[in-house]
């Protein structure tokens, strides 16, 4: 915290599956993207809270009105219940920082929050009435420029940031990215789980499982291009568990996102002037939750090969990448910047 000025600066990452915070007192923690009211007196017995956030909620899935109140990055429409989740995941993961929301000690608190990069206005709006209260100052980015400001990747390179709503592409050319710098895609890891569910669903008709099971497969053995083991699961067939191999499945369903994504990427470097493409195709960077699938990169290798060759690299922190980048920025933002991009 700057002893000084009173002030706490923190960077957020809103995600549609997880939400990360990075905070200047040194805190970083991140959680699941869920929040739930116990539905009855029963469960309210046994919960003995009014609300679960994050991994407390999703493990007592089965007593709570269990909301994932974000959808492809934004908030759900239409749900007053929906918004009510997302400030409680918000309040959470402030309170995770160890600063009190209310008291005469509390500090002035600058938050920088990640949106997605094709966030309608609409809906930028709606997050600044839920932040109310939250946070005294507060400004909102696109998420794969927040990942560039905290690389310093801030010139000639293309960001990736896949994560489960959507995949933003952001191409930093030495100053805040327009909106022809930048694009979002519905292509990303819930996508990849849909496609999943569905295709195991076509092929074993009676099995049983839910979307929960399919998320964890897609986490643990998710890839693209030739595997280099079989994806083997277990699931319910006519009440007997029964081991199932789900390979072709979960690379089908895997690659399904490539085709967007490259031909999004080959379009964003085309904008860029001449002289400089070479420079941005061999500084691509992929970023976000869904980043870490395996042989990524190198699919994305082979397709800046035909565009005349380039370079994919992995942030070292998926994790904490945009909340890293979004507390920089708050720290080193100008009073116009906060004005700005504060609109």
């Amino acid at each position: 915290m700057d002893e000084v000025n009173d002030i706490l600066c923190v960077g957020i990452d809103l995600g549609t599956s997880r939400s990360s915070i990075s905070a200047s007192n040194g805190e970083r923690h991140v959680i699941d993207s869920y929040a739930g009211w116990p539905v009855d007196a029963v469960a309210r017995k046994l919960v003995k809270k009014p609300v679960l956030v994050g991994r407390e909620a999703l493990d007592n899935r089965s007593m709570l009105d269990l909301r994932r109140p974000l959808e492809q990055g934004l908030i759900k429409e239409g749900s007053e219940k929906d918004e009510q989740a997302v400030q409680e995941i918000l309040r959470h993961l402030m309170s995770l920082t160890g600063i009190k929301q209310k008291g005469k000690t509390r500090p002035k608190v600058r938050a920088v929050v990640g949106v997605p990069a094709g966030a309608l206005r609409v809906s930028r709006q709606r997050l600044r009435g839920i932040m109310d209260g939250i946070a005294d100052s507060l400004m909102l980015v696109s998420e794969p420029f927040a990942v560039a400001y905290g690389l310093d990747a801030l010139l000639h390179a293309l960001i990736i940031d896949i994560g489960a709503g959507t995949a933003d592409l952001c191409v930093m050319q030495g100053r805040y990215p327009t909106e022809d710098d930048q694009h979002t895609l519905p292509y990303a890891g819930d996508w990849i789980e849909e496609q999943l569910a569905k295709l195991v669903r076509e092929r074993h008709p009676d099995a049983r499982f839910s979307v929960h099971m399919v998320r964890e497969w897609k986490e643990q053995w998710s890839f693209v291009g030739e595997p280099t083991e079989r994806v083997r699961v277990t699931m319910p067939i006519g009440g007997k568990w029964t081991e199932l191999d789900i390979t072709d499945e979960m690379r089908t369903a895997c690659e399904s996102i490539l085709p967007p994504i490259c031909e999004t990427m080959a379009d964003l470097i085309t904008r860029v002037p001449p002289e400089y493409q070479d420079r941005v195709r061999n500084n691509v960077i992929l970023a976000g939750g869904s980043s870490p699938i395996s042989g990524l990169s190198a699919a994305l290798d082979r397709a800046l090969a035909e565009l005349g060759g380039g370079r994919t690299s992995l942030v070292p922190d998926p994790v904490f990448a945009g909340s890293d980048g979004g507390l920089q920025l708050a720290r080193d933002a100008s009073t116009g910047d906060w004005e700005k991009l504060a609109a």
